[in-house]
């Protein structure tokens, strides 16, 4: 009985999309560990970094979905999710919420004492993006700052620091979220519109907000390239960093205003294909670093 919940409550809130930020919570850790350090992560900050991402994703995504319950309710493409449809109950979804930030919480004092300071506002990050949606359509860039808080707090979580190297990683992935986000978005500016919710998709139409998702994703790839130039990342990272950029483009490419058919493919599958790509080109390059 616990299992199939818990199976539930995974599949709710599509655990598996944890590779959105895990894997730039784990380039922040590089990158602050080669710049800094000029050493690999230790075992256990992996293991503690890990924790608290799958943590804060998932306390933050189970949270959506009891705040949006009755938004998911009433919308045709959300109303069989786990909750409105009777699946589990909020309760039991609350309990999950529960021991998801008591993981992120842990997690973070095993790291370090500023780890431990900023966790108050990634907490505050990850609660409130589920509201904004009710006052501001600036909700996709407070996404994106709740996602880009994965690679700084990887580089808080290695070094102990920050610097200008890791808000360039910040912006960076934050910008790229907020772009992707609006791209999904565009599927409800009409629900959004009748039910008197925020969105750029609900607020500008659907053609200017893939305009504004695609400068989204220009300044995006401007600050990936920006650690190229700033940092001693090598000819590997920016090739990985083209091919993000070449992926953006596609992602581009598979929507418009008059043609949303394509948006999970582009939601979904390039945006996942992305940060995998800029995890593993980075790690090649500092692995050529390493042994040069």
């Amino acid at each position: 009985m616990v299992i199939r919940k818990i199976k539930i409550i995974l599949e709710m809130i599509k655990f598996e999309h944890t590779v959105f930020a895990l894997p730039f919570a784990y380039f922040g850790a590089i990158l602050g560990g080669f710049i800094v350090n000029e050493a690999w992560p230790t075992f256990m900050q992996w293991v503690w970094i890990t924790i608290a991402m799958v943590g804060a994703r998932s306390a933050a995504m189970s949270l959506n979905r009891v705040i949006d319950e009755k938004i998911d309710k009433y919308n045709p493409r959300t109303a069989n999710r786990a909750i409105p449809s009777g699946l589990i109950s909020k309760l039991e979804v609350l309990v999950f919420i529960f021991v998801s930030f008591g993981m992120l919480i842990y997690a973070a004092f095993q790291l370090n004492q500023l780890a431990v300071y900023l966790l108050p506002l990634a907490v505050f990050f990850l609660v409130i993006y589920s509201y904004t949606k009710r006052f501001t359509w600036f909700c996709h860039i407070v996404l994106g700052i709740t996602i880009g808080i994965a690679p700084l707090g990887g580089w808080v979580a290695v070094t102990g620091t920050l610097s200008i190297e890791a808000f360039l990683l910040f912006a960076a992935v934050a910008l790229w979220t907020a772009g992707f986000d609006v791209i999904y978005a565009t599927q409800d500016a009409d629900y959004d519109r009748e039910r008197g919710l925020y969105s750029i998709p609900s607020r500008f139409g659907i053609r200017r907000a893939l305009i504004l998702a695609k400068l989204f994703h220009v300044i995006s790839f401007s600050a990936f390239l920006s650690l190229f130039l700033i940092t001693p990342l090598g000819w590997l990272y920016l090739l990985g960093v083209i091919i993000a950029g070449a992926i953006m483009i596609y992602e581009h490419s598979l929507v418009s205003a008059n043609d949303l058919s394509k948006v999970g493919v582009a939601f979904f599958t390039m945006n996942g294909i992305l940060s995998l790509v800029m995890f593993i080109f980075t790690v090649g390059d500092v692995l050529l670093w390493m042994n040069a």
